[in-house]
């Protein structure tokens, strides 16, 4: 068997015979199935879950006792702000403000409404600025029933009155859907298709096969959600995921096809061997990504769990249709495939059947040849860069986005810039402190005056005992914000000194969304490294599993967690840093959304090890031809580098759209696997993989028990079906 002869035996081979000859049938069960599955997921599907408490943090237990003896707190609130230039009681301004008012408390989502005008604790001395509460009577109020309060609110504002209307149902109310994002995705891979392949048709596979899966796997995920909730994010985290890696599976198998046209082949051998070689790469890659996933499950969260079974079912779709779907539209295209194709003149750089010509090298090979010369001095260079791009990630804090951080013309936010001006930055942090007691009775003076005088505290609430005097609750408001690290030293201080010292302090419970945000941020900062060295492991198993090498497994894994090291300083630097931050559509410093990071890395890991299989696959295949390592990255490298980095072009292309968004989290994962897709393509594909590789030489196909392979002129058994592109 040589290397260009397909298999013509097993389950790959059998799936793409059957595939391609039963096309219709293959093509007509999609679509029934997809059609049926998002009747299903998107009539019937589960609703999102935004839920980050539980566990047992001091913010879970706190919500614990709230959730069970103060039954009247479950319901989210609404807070109006006003602000008046003439004053409130201005005869024009307190016109207006009652009307609204009125109108909000009409509402037959919302509770009784107390007006300012009746509570003097609601109102600034100067009498400028004033507040109220807007209860909701259903915890599960829709989007769709609290858009009109957003918009009553927004269109009062005027004359000299600003009111805003927050609350966590508010910014979500008027947060637009994601938009153009995905079409401009779906726009620029087909771009990058377009202008690698040259043809409409060859264009056009990739991207209706991707689409087609992520529809039924969104469909699904819905449906899964019944079991496993997640999110709201998670539906546009999958589609992005999904759109990349759909497009770029179904891209290397149809490269491959190609080369088997090209090669003498018959439609239906080309589709064979292209399933049982790049195909059968693209189902280990896409088991990498959904391991890497899975390792999510180990944060421990219950949505980030959701998240990972969700993004997992998406990724999984797409994979059963790259080695299905995809067959039976090769099957309809036959030699079609270059049809309305772009007028070039054909490469004077390639040999028979698109292989890279001997006598002139192709850029890809002079490049390597390049790094091959100098390679420590090239590993050194890419390495330093990449220690550089990631130092920014040593001062990275966690936290989740509130208020503060929309854009600035949300009612939200123009509720919090009223609050912080008139009764301090700390009214939208405020701190819930909750307590079992054994009576109404129950004094908590001590309690609550020793957290008054702590430093950092502006105001603190009378206590108020439940109705069946078993437990008893009050507020603080910081006098920092809610996304300042000074609130979260606040926290810690009361829980660790303040409480264990006052009378009666030792059972008692800060929470409330503040301290719940900095208990999640903790916990997954903490966790994290478990994630990382569980999705290690097991990708390592996969990969020594299919190059049969434990070195360039482990360089794989070092390389890996460079690239997405220097992906989290970025993100840190652009985000937290405000480095042309609002120019990328961060309206201010930020800290990082807490689950940010610990999706990325599954992510990203899973995709630079796709990179790593359909590279590594064609050097392996390349060394058992040659016996010689720096031939067979050279010549690997070559074969690789156009399609890697036209998959890369549609990463990153997908991955930036988010950017256009309006969820400054999505956004911040957007950026984040970009430009650590971008590293991956160029300096650890282009640089460092052939760089350490040659110095490592022969013991880069290092196994335990295995004799070294001698060299042929096919490769060994096994390596054609490993081959990624």
């Amino acid at each position: 068997m040589t290397a260009e002869t397909p298999r013509t035996g097993g389950a790959l081979a059998g799936l793409a015979r059957f595939c391609y000859r039963r096309r219709r049938l293959v093509l007509l069960a999609w679509i029934a199935g997809v059609i049926a599955v998002a009747f299903a997921g998107f009539g019937y599907g589960a609703a999102s879950d935004n839920d980050f408490s539980g566990g047992d943090s001091g913010s879970a237990r706190a919500q614990e006792l709230i959730d069970k003896h103060f039954p009247e707190q479950r319901g989210d609130t609404l807070t109006l702000a006003i602000k008046a230039d003439r004053g409130i009681d201005d005869p024009a301004a307190r016109q207006k403000i009652e009307r609204v008012i009125a109108e909000l408390a009409a509402s037959p989502v919302t509770g009784p409404v107390i007006s300012p005008y009746q509570d003097e604790d609601l109102v600034t001395q100067d009498r400028r600025i004033a507040r109220t509460t807007i209860p909701l009577t259903d915890k599960e109020v829709k989007k769709s029933e609290v858009e009109p309060l957003v918009t009553t609110v927004r269109d009062a504002s005027g004359d000299g009155v600003t009111l805003g209307l927050g609350g966590d149902r508010a910014e979500k109310a008027e947060t637009p859907g994601q938009g153009p994002a995905e079409s401009v995705g779906v726009l620029a891979a087909a771009v990058i298709l377009f202008v690698a392949f040259g043809s409409l048709v060859a264009m056009g596979l990739p991207i209706v096969t991707a689409l087609l899966a992520i529809l039924g796997g969104i469909a699904l995920m819905k449906l899964v959600g019944h079991v496993v909730p997640a999110p709201d994010f998670t539906v546009v985290l999958a589609a992005m995921i999904g759109l990349g890696v759909g497009i770029d599976y179904a891209l290397f198998i149809v490269t491959r096809y190609k080369d088997a046209l090209r090669d003498g082949d018959e439609p239906e051998s080309a589709t064979v061997r292209a399933i049982t070689t790049a195909g059968h790469a693209v189902l280990f890659a896409g088991t990498t990504v959904v391991i890497a996933l899975l390792g999510l499950v180990v944060m421990g969260q219950r949505l980030m769990t959701g998240v990972a079974v969700a993004a997992s079912v998406t990724v999984l779709v797409t994979m059963i249709a790259a080695v299905t779907l995809l067959p039976a539209f090769l099957g309809f295209t036959g030699h079609r495939i270059d049809a309305l194709r772009l007028p070039r003149r054909a490469s004077r750089h390639q040999g028979a059947g698109g292989a890279p010509s001997r006598e002139r090298r192709t850029p890809a090979e002079r490049w390597a040849g390049v790094v091959q010369r100098r390679p420590l001095v090239a590993a050194l260079v890419a390495v330093a860069v990449l220690l550089v791009l990631a130092a920014p990630a040593l001062s990275m804090r966690l936290s989740l986005p509130d208020a503060s951080v929309q854009p600035r013309d949300r009612s939200s936010y123009i509720s919090y810039e009223i609050l912080s001006e008139g009764f301090g930055p700390g009214y939208g942090a405020p701190l819930i402190f909750a307590t079992r007691v054994g009576s109404r009775d129950a004094d908590l003076r001590p309690v609550v005056e020793a957290v008054g005088r702590t430093e950092g505290i502006a105001h603190v609430t009378p206590p108020r005992i439940s109705e069946d005097g078993r437990a008893a609750t009050f507020m603080a408001f910081p006098t920092t914000g809610y996304q300042e690290e000074a609130t979260a030293d606040l926290v810690h201080r009361l829980r660790d000194d303040v409480l264990p010292r006052a009378p009666g302090g030792e059972g008692v419970h800060v929470g409330g969304p503040n301290a719940g945000t900095i208990d999640f941020a903790e916990e997954v900062g903490s966790r994290l490294p478990l994630m990382i060295a569980v999705v290690i492991a097991l990708s390592l198993v996969l990969l020594i599993a299919l190059v049969r090498s434990v070195t360039i497994a482990l360089q794989a894994a070092v390389l890996n967690l460079l690239s997405i090291g220097a992906a989290y300083g970025v993100i840190v630097a652009v985000v937290q840093w405000g480095w042309l931050g609002p120019a990328l559509g961060f309206p201010t410093e930020m800290p990082i959304t807490a689950w940010v990071p610990m999706m990325m890395f599954p992510v990203l890991f899973g995709l630079s090890m796709d990179y790593e299989v359909f590279l590594i696959s064609r050097v392996r295949e390349e060394y058992g031809r040659t016996g010689d390592t720096r031939t067979a990255v050279t010549r690997g490298l070559a074969r690789t580098a156009k399609v890697i980095t036209a998959a890369a072009a549609i990463m990153i292309a997908v991955f930036t759209t988010s950017l256009l968004g309006p969820d400054v989290s999505v956004k911040q994962g957007g950026l984040g696997m970009a430009v650590a897709v971008l590293i991956d393509a160029s300096i650890i594909r282009m640089v460092l993989v052939p760089a350490v590789m040659e110095l490592c030489g022969k013991a880069n196909w290092w196994m335990p028990g295995r004799r070294e392979p001698k060299a042929t002129s096919a490769p060994p058994a096994g390596v054609e079906a490993e081959a990624g592109v």
